[in-house]
């Protein structure tokens, strides 16, 4: 006949105790693990979202002589290649803007938009400065683009390529997202580096990337 354990063994019995531990500490080990997966994938996407926006502005801004339409898909063609890890075309938005002086005189001098071209499916974004022909002829934009006390200006005879680009933060795990809905943002600018003309041509009849 099997024995029973007496009372007091069952009492002293301990070799079940560190699985119990295990199971009650194993959910915050996993948030610890994730957790720290997460931050550092937020990281990565600031420093890519940060890197599209000077690559769209610098590329925008070597092109010489005058600048084509076709040009503009080639630069979103390359923003695409960089945003690639990010899933960024369906969950982003890229606005260049090109900013010149606008030719007015007196009360109404001040810098123009004189083209914007717009890449990405997250239309809800919206151009933070103004649209193309903002400031043409008036002074709506007497200081530039950019935040107050941070805005860029055109130098007289040239341009400088204005990015904005937004980007909705994509979670490693969708289904726990621990960091929230978070929208990532940055702003580039580069001076025009040797284009004689700024207005921009449409030589093949290609679609506009509008905004």
């Amino acid at each position: 006949m099997r024995k029973l354990m007496p009372l007091n063994s069952l009492r002293d019995n301990t070799s079940g105790v560190a699985l119990t531990e295990f199971a009650f500490s194993l959910p915050i080990l996993l948030s610890l693990i994730f957790g720290g997966l997460e931050t550092a994938n937020y990281a990565l996407a600031h420093m890519r979202v940060s890197q599209l926006a000077m690559t769209v502005a610098d590329n925008a801004g070597r092109v010489s002589t005058t600048i084509d339409e076709s040009q503009i898909y080639e630069i979103f063609a390359g923003a695409a290649l960089v945003g690639e890890s990010l899933d960024f075309e369906p969950n982003g938005r890229i606005v260049l803007s090109s900013l010149r002086e606008n030719g007015e005189t007196g009360s109404n001098a001040g810098q123009e938009i004189n083209w914007q071209r717009c890449w990405g499916d997250l239309t809800s974004v919206t151009p933070a400065y103004g649209v193309q022909g903002t400031g043409s002829t008036n002074d709506d934009l007497e200081d530039g683009m950019g935040p107050p006390g941070n805005q860029i200006q055109s130098a007289p005879g040239t341009a400088v390529m204005f990015v904005e680009v937004t980007y909705d933060y994509q979670p490693l795990v969708e289904q726990l997202n621990l960091l929230g809905t978070r929208q990532i943002r940055y702003e580039s600018a580069f001076n025009v580096r040797e284009r004689t003309n700024q207005n921009i041509t449409n030589t093949q009849g290609l679609a506009v990337n509008g905004c």
